[in-house]
Protein backbone atom coordinates (compact mmCIF):
# COMPACT_ATOMS: atom_id res chain seq x y z
CA UNK A 1 0.00 0.00 0.00
CA UNK A 2 1.09 3.56 -0.73
CA UNK A 3 2.24 4.99 2.60
CA UNK A 4 1.30 8.58 1.73
CA UNK A 5 -2.46 8.91 2.11
CA UNK A 6 -4.95 11.74 2.63
CA UNK A 7 -8.44 11.76 4.14
CA UNK A 8 -10.93 13.41 1.76
CA UNK A 9 -14.24 14.82 3.03
CA UNK A 10 -16.97 16.48 0.95
CA UNK A 11 -19.71 18.07 3.09
CA UNK A 12 -22.96 18.79 1.30
CA UNK A 13 -26.37 19.77 2.62
CA UNK A 14 -27.70 16.22 2.20
CA UNK A 15 -24.72 13.89 2.40
CA UNK A 16 -21.13 13.79 3.58
CA UNK A 17 -18.96 11.87 1.11
CA UNK A 18 -15.60 10.75 2.43
CA UNK A 19 -12.70 8.46 1.63
CA UNK A 20 -8.97 7.86 1.63
CA UNK A 21 -6.73 8.26 -1.41
CA UNK A 22 -3.11 8.68 -2.33
CA UNK A 23 -1.97 12.16 -3.35
CA UNK A 24 -2.50 11.36 -7.05
CA UNK A 25 -6.24 10.92 -6.49
CA UNK A 26 -6.39 7.10 -6.50
CA UNK A 27 -9.01 6.04 -3.96
CA UNK A 28 -8.22 3.33 -1.43
CA UNK A 29 -11.80 3.41 -0.13
CA UNK A 30 -14.79 5.74 0.02
CA UNK A 31 -18.21 5.96 1.65
CA UNK A 32 -20.94 8.43 2.53
CA UNK A 33 -23.43 9.21 5.29
CA UNK A 34 -26.30 11.67 5.82
CA UNK A 35 -25.28 15.20 6.78
CA UNK A 36 -28.37 15.76 8.96
CA UNK A 37 -27.54 19.45 8.72
CA UNK A 38 -30.85 20.84 9.91
CA UNK A 39 -31.20 18.29 12.72
CA UNK A 40 -27.77 18.75 14.32
CA UNK A 41 -26.30 21.82 12.60
CA UNK A 42 -22.62 22.73 12.50
CA UNK A 43 -21.72 21.00 15.80
CA UNK A 44 -23.17 17.73 14.48
CA UNK A 45 -21.19 17.97 11.25
CA UNK A 46 -17.98 18.71 13.14
CA UNK A 47 -18.56 15.63 15.31
CA UNK A 48 -18.99 13.49 12.19
CA UNK A 49 -15.83 14.87 10.60
CA UNK A 50 -13.85 14.10 13.76
CA UNK A 51 -15.30 10.58 13.87
CA UNK A 52 -14.47 9.96 10.18
CA UNK A 53 -10.88 11.12 10.71
CA UNK A 54 -10.50 9.13 13.93
CA UNK A 55 -11.65 5.91 12.23
CA UNK A 56 -9.36 6.34 9.22
CA UNK A 57 -6.35 7.28 11.34
CA UNK A 58 -6.94 4.21 13.51
CA UNK A 59 -7.03 2.07 10.36
CA UNK A 60 -4.15 3.62 8.39
CA UNK A 61 -2.06 5.04 11.24
CA UNK A 62 0.98 7.07 10.17
CA UNK A 63 0.11 6.61 6.49
CA UNK A 64 -2.40 9.48 6.85
CA UNK A 65 -0.54 12.72 6.15
CA UNK A 66 -3.41 15.20 5.93
CA UNK A 67 -7.11 16.00 5.63
CA UNK A 68 -8.67 17.73 2.62
CA UNK A 69 -12.17 19.20 3.06
CA UNK A 70 -14.79 20.39 0.58
CA UNK A 71 -17.80 22.03 2.21
CA UNK A 72 -21.01 23.91 1.61
CA UNK A 73 -20.91 27.55 2.66
CA UNK A 74 -18.57 30.44 1.89
CA UNK A 75 -14.99 29.57 2.83
CA UNK A 76 -11.92 31.70 3.39
CA UNK A 77 -9.34 29.37 1.80
CA UNK A 78 -6.45 31.14 3.54
CA UNK A 79 -7.76 30.65 7.08
CA UNK A 80 -9.96 27.62 6.23
CA UNK A 81 -12.88 29.16 8.14
CA UNK A 82 -16.54 28.96 7.11
CA UNK A 83 -17.22 32.68 6.82
CA UNK A 84 -20.90 32.35 5.93
CA UNK A 85 -23.51 29.58 5.84
CA UNK A 86 -27.26 30.02 5.62
CA UNK A 87 -28.80 29.36 9.02
CA UNK A 88 -31.81 27.78 7.29
CA UNK A 89 -29.52 25.30 5.53
CA UNK A 90 -26.83 24.54 8.14
CA UNK A 91 -27.45 26.18 11.53
CA UNK A 92 -24.44 27.19 13.65
CA UNK A 93 -21.96 26.49 10.85
CA UNK A 94 -20.57 29.99 10.29
CA UNK A 95 -17.24 30.30 12.09
CA UNK A 96 -16.29 26.61 11.98
CA UNK A 97 -12.58 26.21 11.20
CA UNK A 98 -11.60 22.68 10.18
CA UNK A 99 -7.91 23.55 9.92
CA UNK A 100 -7.83 24.36 13.64
CA UNK A 101 -10.09 21.42 14.55
CA UNK A 102 -7.96 18.85 12.69
CA UNK A 103 -4.73 20.35 14.04
CA UNK A 104 -6.04 20.27 17.62
CA UNK A 105 -7.44 16.73 17.44
CA UNK A 106 -4.96 14.94 15.19
CA UNK A 107 -1.98 17.25 14.63
CA UNK A 108 -2.41 16.95 10.85
CA UNK A 109 -2.46 19.63 8.14
CA UNK A 110 -5.89 20.44 6.73
CA UNK A 111 -7.01 22.67 3.86
CA UNK A 112 -10.60 23.65 3.10
CA UNK A 113 -12.45 25.03 0.08
CA UNK A 114 -16.07 25.62 -0.97
CA UNK A 115 -17.85 22.57 -2.42
CA UNK A 116 -18.68 24.10 -5.82
CA UNK A 117 -15.08 25.26 -6.17
CA UNK A 118 -13.85 21.80 -5.23
CA UNK A 119 -16.14 20.13 -7.77
CA UNK A 120 -14.66 22.43 -10.43
CA UNK A 121 -11.09 21.68 -9.31
CA UNK A 122 -11.80 17.93 -9.32
CA UNK A 123 -13.23 18.05 -12.83
CA UNK A 124 -10.36 20.23 -14.06
CA UNK A 125 -7.73 17.93 -12.54
CA UNK A 126 -9.05 14.44 -13.30
CA UNK A 127 -12.35 14.91 -15.09
CA UNK A 128 -14.04 16.75 -17.93
CA UNK A 129 -11.62 19.69 -17.81
CA UNK A 130 -8.42 17.65 -17.77
CA UNK A 131 -5.70 19.28 -19.85
CA UNK A 132 -7.29 22.73 -19.96
CA UNK A 133 -5.71 25.60 -18.04
CA UNK A 134 -8.82 27.82 -18.02
CA UNK A 135 -12.18 26.37 -17.01
CA UNK A 136 -15.56 27.58 -15.82
CA UNK A 137 -17.77 25.08 -14.04
CA UNK A 138 -21.53 25.55 -13.58
CA UNK A 139 -23.69 23.26 -11.45
CA UNK A 140 -27.40 23.43 -12.23
CA UNK A 141 -29.62 22.24 -9.39
CA UNK A 142 -31.84 23.86 -6.77
CA UNK A 143 -29.84 26.97 -7.59
CA UNK A 144 -26.81 27.52 -9.84
CA UNK A 145 -23.25 27.30 -8.61
CA UNK A 146 -20.18 28.48 -10.43
CA UNK A 147 -16.40 28.39 -10.17
CA UNK A 148 -13.64 29.96 -12.24
CA UNK A 149 -10.19 28.44 -12.85
CA UNK A 150 -7.50 30.44 -14.65
CA UNK A 151 -3.97 29.15 -15.32
CA UNK A 152 -4.78 26.02 -13.27
CA UNK A 153 -5.69 28.08 -10.19
CA UNK A 154 -9.05 28.82 -8.63
CA UNK A 155 -10.06 32.49 -8.74
CA UNK A 156 -11.62 33.33 -5.36
CA UNK A 157 -12.19 37.08 -5.66
CA UNK A 158 -12.02 39.86 -3.07
CA UNK A 159 -14.90 38.42 -1.00
CA UNK A 160 -14.27 34.74 -1.88
CA UNK A 161 -17.36 34.79 -4.08
CA UNK A 162 -15.93 34.85 -7.62
CA UNK A 163 -17.94 32.67 -9.99
CA UNK A 164 -21.23 32.94 -8.08
CA UNK A 165 -23.26 33.21 -11.28
CA UNK A 166 -26.59 32.58 -9.53
CA UNK A 167 -26.73 36.36 -9.03
CA UNK A 168 -25.81 37.23 -12.62
CA UNK A 169 -28.31 39.53 -14.32
CA UNK A 170 -29.62 38.20 -17.64
CA UNK A 171 -32.60 39.23 -19.80
CA UNK A 172 -35.69 38.71 -17.65
CA UNK A 173 -34.07 38.54 -14.22
CA UNK A 174 -31.22 36.70 -12.51
CA UNK A 175 -29.75 33.36 -13.55
CA UNK A 176 -30.88 31.54 -10.38
CA UNK A 177 -34.51 32.49 -11.03
CA UNK A 178 -34.52 31.54 -14.72
CA UNK A 179 -32.09 28.67 -15.32
CA UNK A 180 -32.12 26.40 -12.26
CA UNK A 181 -33.76 22.98 -12.04
CA UNK A 182 -36.21 24.58 -9.60
CA UNK A 183 -37.26 26.99 -12.35
CA UNK A 184 -37.65 24.17 -14.89
CA UNK A 185 -39.80 22.07 -12.56
CA UNK A 186 -42.04 25.01 -11.59
CA UNK A 187 -42.41 26.12 -15.21
CA UNK A 188 -43.38 22.66 -16.46
CA UNK A 189 -45.80 22.03 -13.57
CA UNK A 190 -47.56 25.31 -14.36
CA UNK A 191 -47.77 24.61 -18.12
CA UNK A 192 -48.97 21.03 -17.56
CA UNK A 193 -51.36 22.04 -14.74
CA UNK A 194 -49.70 19.59 -12.35
CA UNK A 195 -48.88 19.72 -8.64
CA UNK A 196 -45.21 20.72 -8.48
CA UNK A 197 -44.69 17.98 -5.87
CA UNK A 198 -45.32 15.41 -8.60
CA UNK A 199 -42.80 16.87 -11.06
CA UNK A 200 -39.04 16.43 -11.31
CA UNK A 201 -36.30 16.73 -13.89
CA UNK A 202 -36.38 13.04 -14.81
CA UNK A 203 -40.09 13.22 -15.68
CA UNK A 204 -39.62 16.34 -17.80
CA UNK A 205 -36.69 14.95 -19.80
CA UNK A 206 -38.39 11.57 -20.25
CA UNK A 207 -41.45 13.33 -21.65
CA UNK A 208 -39.35 15.56 -23.89
CA UNK A 209 -37.55 12.54 -25.34
CA UNK A 210 -40.97 11.00 -26.05
CA UNK A 211 -41.85 14.11 -28.04
CA UNK A 212 -44.15 15.93 -25.59
CA UNK A 213 -44.16 19.56 -26.72
CA UNK A 214 -44.79 21.01 -23.24
CA UNK A 215 -41.64 19.35 -21.91
CA UNK A 216 -39.60 20.31 -24.98
CA UNK A 217 -40.73 23.94 -24.66
CA UNK A 218 -39.90 24.06 -20.93
CA UNK A 219 -36.38 22.72 -21.51
CA UNK A 220 -35.86 25.08 -24.45
CA UNK A 221 -36.91 27.97 -22.19
CA UNK A 222 -34.30 26.95 -19.60
CA UNK A 223 -31.64 26.55 -22.30
CA UNK A 224 -32.36 30.07 -23.58
CA UNK A 225 -31.67 31.54 -20.15
CA UNK A 226 -28.77 29.22 -19.32
CA UNK A 227 -26.98 30.11 -22.54
CA UNK A 228 -27.46 33.82 -21.76
CA UNK A 229 -25.49 33.12 -18.57
CA UNK A 230 -22.85 31.06 -20.37
CA UNK A 231 -22.48 33.82 -22.98
CA UNK A 232 -21.77 36.33 -20.22
CA UNK A 233 -19.20 34.02 -18.63
CA UNK A 234 -17.46 33.42 -21.96
CA UNK A 235 -17.45 37.17 -22.69
CA UNK A 236 -15.70 37.86 -19.37
CA UNK A 237 -13.36 34.89 -18.91
CA UNK A 238 -13.08 33.32 -22.38
CA UNK A 239 -12.30 29.88 -20.89
CA UNK A 240 -11.16 26.91 -22.91
CA UNK A 241 -13.85 24.71 -21.37
CA UNK A 242 -17.29 25.22 -19.83
CA UNK A 243 -18.20 22.25 -17.62
CA UNK A 244 -21.88 21.72 -16.83
CA UNK A 245 -22.84 19.60 -13.83
CA UNK A 246 -25.81 18.88 -11.59
CA UNK A 247 -28.64 16.36 -11.80
CA UNK A 248 -30.32 17.37 -15.06
CA UNK A 249 -26.98 17.80 -16.82
CA UNK A 250 -26.69 14.00 -16.77
CA UNK A 251 -29.01 14.21 -19.82
CA UNK A 252 -26.07 15.47 -21.84
CA UNK A 253 -27.02 13.66 -25.06
CA UNK A 254 -30.26 15.64 -25.18
CA UNK A 255 -28.86 18.92 -23.91
CA UNK A 256 -25.47 19.29 -25.61
CA UNK A 257 -26.60 19.86 -29.24
CA UNK A 258 -29.33 22.26 -28.09
CA UNK A 259 -26.99 24.26 -25.85
CA UNK A 260 -24.34 24.42 -28.57
CA UNK A 261 -26.88 25.55 -31.17
CA UNK A 262 -27.99 28.43 -28.94
CA UNK A 263 -24.41 29.45 -28.12
CA UNK A 264 -23.57 29.44 -31.81
CA UNK A 265 -26.28 32.10 -32.24
CA UNK A 266 -25.07 34.20 -29.29
CA UNK A 267 -21.27 34.04 -29.53
CA UNK A 268 -19.04 35.40 -32.25
CA UNK A 269 -17.85 32.54 -34.51
CA UNK A 270 -14.20 32.90 -33.46
CA UNK A 271 -15.18 32.67 -29.77
CA UNK A 272 -17.70 29.85 -30.25
CA UNK A 273 -15.17 27.71 -32.10
CA UNK A 274 -12.65 28.05 -29.25
CA UNK A 275 -15.13 27.28 -26.44
CA UNK A 276 -15.66 23.63 -25.57
CA UNK A 277 -18.92 22.67 -23.85
CA UNK A 278 -18.64 19.50 -21.82
CA UNK A 279 -20.35 17.77 -18.91
CA UNK A 280 -19.11 16.74 -15.48
CA UNK A 281 -17.70 13.21 -15.49
CA UNK A 282 -16.48 12.55 -11.93
CA UNK A 283 -19.92 12.85 -10.34
CA UNK A 284 -19.80 12.12 -6.57
CA UNK A 285 -15.99 11.99 -6.51
CA UNK A 286 -15.42 15.49 -7.95
CA UNK A 287 -15.70 17.34 -4.63
CA UNK A 288 -13.30 15.02 -2.83
CA UNK A 289 -10.79 15.10 -5.69
CA UNK A 290 -11.03 18.90 -5.82
CA UNK A 291 -10.39 19.09 -2.08
CA UNK A 292 -7.26 16.99 -2.63
CA UNK A 293 -6.15 19.17 -5.55
CA UNK A 294 -6.57 22.23 -3.32
CA UNK A 295 -4.59 20.48 -0.55
CA UNK A 296 -1.77 19.63 -2.97
CA UNK A 297 -1.59 23.20 -4.27
CA UNK A 298 -1.63 24.82 -0.84
CA UNK A 299 0.62 22.29 0.87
Amino acid sequence: MNKNLCILIDIGGTAIKFGVSDFDGNFIEKDQRPTEAKEFGGPGIVSKVIEICKNYIAKYNDNILGVAVSTAGMVNPETCEIIYALEDAIPQYTGVNYKEIIKENFNLPCFVENDVNCAALGEKWLGAGHGASSVFCMTIGTSIGGAMIVHDKLVSGASNSAGEVAYMIIPGGILHSLASTTYLVNLYAKKANLDVKNVNGVLIFDNAEKGEQLAIDAIDDLIEHLTDGITNVVSCQNPEVIILGGGIMARSAYLKPRIEAKLKEKLRPLVFEKTKITFASRQNDAGMLGALYNFNQRK
